[in-house]
């Protein structure tokens, strides 16, 4: 028999050799005619070949069965449990495998074998949902990467709330077209949260400035965020603020500010549980005592209602949500005459209020200088004229 010259064969060539005689006995196997006698000693001699103590010989039967749904499944198995550099080929690509198999795989593999699988072609929800779960940062960039990889928004999140502060996996994940509004806002909080710790690690600001400053980004982000979503993702985004504890009253106070009209009311019907429907009307309807209730009902402080009463004011009487700049930034007419109007209040518990209207108005005002700045150096020389020209005497 052909086998048993090969395994006599095998005692005395080197490494190389058996490898190479490894590679033409998995080919001979899976597209020469043998009898039923030859087919059973040849995957009995490569059953013996998984303890060749040579990686060339394992890796020569992995390569050789990697793709074929006609290798022996014990054999594959057995290469599937080998060294990662032996183990790949068959964990990419072998039809063999079903889901649970995998699934196993990477609850106790390590990263190079969790990375294998998330190369998969076509992979399966279960098997992602696993590596989103355990999977290392390798692995689950790798999945990220996988077009074909079929996975689940909740297998995202987990990947976000475990991996979210590499900068890898995040320009990973931002790249994809069906990315929710949600995990974009995760996305950019834990960026927040990443370069206010690096900043304080490094001593450049105090913990608590650097802080302030990245949850301020954040909520400049998250506004500009939820300008750009499609409506129907107001809602599911507006209940991931909330349940992350990013709701806040500066939050709503900065989206209305800019004029976004629709994060505004859809933070207030998720706060109230009120209908959006009715919220609408209170907001834009006339007279302060029902957006007063509505504003109480949703728990907001009473210290900042002054300012969202003379922000809802201005909307209403100047027309402002059309400035320039959409919805995205602060409308500088807006933030100037709520912090008029506020500071003509007591100070005490409104104080804190006027802080953050002071910084608005500052915020406004360098974002109005940069765009005008911008237009200007854009602009040909003769469509800007700073002022009157002076004609000399």
């Amino acid at each position: 028999m052909i086998v048993r010259e090969f395994l006599q064969w095998l005692r005395t060539a080197p490494p190389g050799e058996r490898a190479d005689g490894a590679s033409a006995l998995a080919r001979a196997y899976l597209f020469s005619p043998l009898s039923i006698d030859d087919r059973a000693a040849a995957e009995g001699a490569m059953l013996m070949l998984l303890d060749d103590p040579s990686p060339l010989v394992r890796r020569a039967l992995a390569e050789a069965f990697a793709s074929s749904q006609a290798a022996p499944a014990a054999v594959v198995h057995g290469l599937a449990a080998d060294q990662p550099d032996v183990a790949t080929p068959v964990l990419e690509r072998s039809p063999l495998f079903v889901d649970a198999d995998l699934v196993d795989l990477v609850a106790t593999g390590s990263s190079p074998i969790q990375t294998a699988i998330a190369r998969r072609p076509m992979l399966q929800r279960a098997v992602a949902a696993a590596i989103a779960e355990v999977g290392s940062a390798e692995a689950c960039l790798v999945l990220v990467e996988n077009a074909d990889a079929d996975i689940a928004a909740f297998s995202i999140g987990r990947m976000v709330a475990r991996h979210g502060h590499l900068a890898a996996i995040r320009e990973a994940l931002l790249s994809r077209d069906d990315l929710a509004a949600p995990t974009r806002q995760a996305l950019v909080a834990k960026l927040s949260q990443t370069l206010a710790d690096f900043v304080a690690s490094r001593a450049w600001l105090g913990r608590d400035r650097a802080a302030r400053i990245a949850n301020e980004a954040c909520e400049k982000a998250t506004v500009a965020l939820a300008a750009e979503s499609a409506y129907v993702e107001m809602r599911p985004l507006v209940r991931h603020l909330r349940e992350t504890g990013q709701l806040t009253a500066g939050l709503v106070l900065r989206a209305l500010l800019c004029g976004n009209s629709v994060l505004f009311e859809e933070a207030l019907a998720e706060l109230s549980g009120v209908p959006l429907e009715r919220v609408f009307g209170l907001v834009h309807g006339k007279g302060n005592a029902g957006f007063r209730a509505l504003y109480d009902k949703a728990g907001l402080p009473a210290s900042t209602f002054p300012a969202f009463r003379e922000a809802i004011e201005a909307m209403h009487e100047d027309g402002l949500l059309g400035d320039a700049g959409g919805t995205t930034r602060l409308k500088r007419r807006m933030v100037e005459r709520v912090l008029t109007r506020c500071e003509h209040a007591a100070l005490g518990e409104v104080e804190p209020l006027m802080t953050l209207l002071r910084r608005f108005a500052t915020e406004a005002a360098r974002e109005e200088a940069r765009m005008f700045c911008d237009q200007l150096a854009a602009a040909p020389a003769y469509d800007f004229v700073p002022g009157p020209r002076l004609v000399a005497a």
